[in-house]
């Protein structure tokens, strides 16, 4: 990681050579003797840090910096420098935008102290930055009529607290479905903590979610708080909550009954304020039925119930799939392109793995193909393991066009034949929408039922 970069801008010579002794210890120090120099400075590089005085001479000086550094990145921590006579002129730089003034003469470690506030503030803001696109990477993809039932629930499921059970088979991106429901919950400030706990040995489990006392076992040299306590004012994702022993699963009863812990060793109750989503591609109830897993505690983790279809069931949304983790995984920055035939068998590929199968085979095809155009060729494994079923797959598959067509009627139909707000949910503007709705056709899938716009009920609020 680069060191922080300063800008230190004052008229002052022997200001900015103290300054950038002090603070050549926390970064790199550029300087700048006027309003004028800094602007330049501020348009050629970003800075994590400006200090700029006030007045250099003009009154103004100070406000064209901070004017200059807020509009080349709107995050940068701006200090301003003044003197006692100037404060008003100080604070007015604080409704603008400024981090903090200091009065001068300046005390020494106080510029220190203030600068290496602003660098950690700068640091979270990227690190938030950071997170939020990662999150954008990792949640659903798709307009699919199951994906957009999906999106409707996490929205009403993240307003709550209450626990969440996601099912699906393994790689339909429940972990994806867990931390959007975090990010946009209350909890969003707190730790997003997931357990894989089915690669956790039963012995340790209670450990690892509890905690221990300083000798609760061997090796057991110090105190540990458990991921539960990790976890508090945040979202606990427990994965494979299927696999967890009954010893375990009455110790987790009590935890989401009494919102307390107790640590391995230990009488004392630990209190904890956290929401649980757990996950399983296994039927619970099937194992209630076999006294495998506990029924009250089924009854406390499917408050809300979401279940996530596998990707063979939402075909349509395999161009988007394609489309999304191309873009992460793409080399130098250009959007790679899938031909018509690749996709097409793409489409009719049944992906056992799901999701997390389709993005391995994506990547995949780009880590070996750095021409940006991805044919039939560069997905043989695993599409190319049966020829002849996917030829005829393909053959009853409609082309690509189509799926849009028949997708685009679908979502008007929705909204009771509303083109304005299809193409709101399309994410497309309305001109765009009629040509997917006159796109050619072709024949029918067996079983189709083709629902008039005119004729469409209009779905009642939250249904």
């Amino acid at each position: 990681m680069s060191a922080p970069s300063v800008l230190v801008v004052d008229d002052d010579p022997h200001a900015r050579g103290l300054l950038r002794r002090l603070l050549g210890q926390l970064g790199q120090v550029s300087e700048a003797a006027s309003a004028s120099a800094a602007e330049e400075l501020l348009a050629g590089a970003p800075f994590d840090v400006v200090l700029t005085d006030m007045a250099m001479p003009d009154p103004d000086d100070g406000l064209r910096v901070l004017r200059a550094a807020l509009t080349r990145n709107a995050d940068t921590p701006v200090i301003v420098l003044t003197a006692f006579g100037n404060i008003e002129g100080a604070l007015d730089t604080i409704q603008k935008g400024a981090f903090d003034y200091l009065t001068k003469p300046f005390d020494v470690d106080a510029i220190v102290r203030v600068v290496r506030r602003a660098l950690e503030q700068r640091r979270l803001v990227e690190e938030n930055k950071s997170l939020r696109a990662r999150v954008k990477q990792q949640e659903l993809v798709g307009r699919s009529a199951a994906i957009l039932e999906i999106y409707k629930q996490v929205a009403r499921a993240a307003a709550t607290s209450v626990p969440v059970l996601i099912t699906g088979e393994t790689g339909t991106g429940k972990e994806q479905v867990a931390r959007s429901l975090h990010q946009r919950s209350q909890r969003s400030a707190g730790r997003f903590v997931a357990v894989d706990c089915g690669a956790i040995a039963e012995s340790l489990m209670e450990s690892e979610l509890f905690g221990h006392a300083r000798g609760a076992f061997t090796g057991a040299s110090g105190a540990r708080r458990g991921l539960f306590e990790e976890a508090t004012g945040g979202t606990m994702f427990l994965d494979e909550i299927g696999d967890i022993g009954p010893k375990i699963q009455s110790q987790l009863l009590r935890a989401l009954q009494e919102g307390e812990i107790r640590r391995v060793g230990e009488s004392t109750p630990v209190k904890v304020d956290v929401r649980v989503v757990a996950a399983t591609n296994k039927d619970l109830k099937a194992l209630v039925a076999e006294g495998k897993f506990r029924e009250d505690l089924l009854y406390r983790l499917d408050v809300v119930h979401l279940h996530l279809p596998p990707l063979r069931e939402r075909r349509e949304d395999i161009p988007a799939l394609v489309e999304h983790f191309a873009a992460i995984h793409a080399r130098g920055g250009a959007r790679p392109v899938v031909t018509d035939e690749a996709m097409g068998r793409l489409v009719a590929y049944d992906w056992p793995g799901n999701v997390r199968q389709l993005e391995n085979v994506v990547a995949r095809a780009l880590a070996l193909n750095g021409t940006g155009v991805l044919g039939p060729a560069d997905f043989i494994a695993p599409i190319g393991d049966a020829p002849k079923k996917l030829v005829g797959l393909a053959a009853d598959m409609p082309t690509l066009a189509e799926l849009n067509r028949r997708y685009a009627q679908h979502v008007l139909a929705m909204v009771g034949g509303n083109k304005s707000e299809a193409a709101r949910l399309l994410e497309v503007d309305r001109k765009t929408l009629y040509k997917l709705l006159e796109a050619p056709t072709g024949p029918e899938p067996e079983g189709t039922v083709t629902v008039p716009v005119e004729s469409a009920p209009v779905r009642p609020a939250g249904s």
